[in-house]
């Protein structure tokens, strides 16, 4: 049901005209502190959606997260579903699984000391020369847009680590629909309730 209900979702948005849609599904958290038998629902579920919407529609799945803590069947999953739709122009998918915003941010400064380490440069040119530009484009996100609305649902009013950096001048929206009870009517009034909001991004 919830690989189901996750894919109905997207049918949403991507009927909608959205261009890119970020999935929380296993937190960096949930990986480490999960009861075994719970985790291997959950991952089971996210393995079949993986490998349902990337034979579906065009859609074009990236997972996002840290793939080193995913069991090997799951990292296979993952890669072949990005590997097979990587050309698609549809919808863009991202599974943010094994996903922790801190760590996506010490990931992207880590790879950006060791490109620089690389190219000779030195940690003090380093630190004279580096900009939030440069941080996002090493994010796992890099490349991508950020994300206009963030949509929490089961009536929590936190981020829970999802997308910090990305969302800075992003608009919240939350609403007390369990997540495999989601309706589209409850999708279509944030969407209303978001476009009657005058974004500042930050002014």
């Amino acid at each position: 049901a919830g690989a189901a209900k996750m894919r109905e979702f997207l049918e949403w948005c991507d009927d909608l005209g959205v261009k890119v849609v970020s999935l929380y599904l296993l937190s960096t958290d949930n990986v480490r502190k999960r009861d075994a038998a719970e985790l291997n629902d959950l991952l089971q579920i996210i393995a079949e959606l993986a490998e349902e919407i990337s034979r579906v529609r065009d859609w074009r799945v990236k997972h996002v997260g840290r793939a080193e803590l995913l069991p090997p069947e799951l990292t296979r999953v993952l890669r072949a579903a990005e590997d097979r739709t990587a050309g698609n122009p549809g919808l863009h998918v991202n599974l943010a699984v094994g996903y922790g915003g801190r760590s996506e941010i010490v990931d992207a400064v880590r790879s950006i000391i060791a490109a620089h380490d690389r190219d000779g440069g030195s940690l003090e040119e380093l630190a004279a020369s580096l900009t939030p530009e440069q941080i996002g484009e090493h994010l796992y996100t890099g490349g991508q847009a950020d994300p206009d609305l963030v949509i929490r649902t089961s009536g929590e009013q936190r981020l829970s680590d999802f997308l910090l950096w990305q969302s800075a001048h992003s608009e919240f929206y939350f609403m007390e629909a369990l997540g495999p009870d989601l309706r589209e009517v409850d999708f279509l009034r944030a969407l209303r309730n978001y476009a009657s909001r005058e974004r500042r991004f930050g002014g």
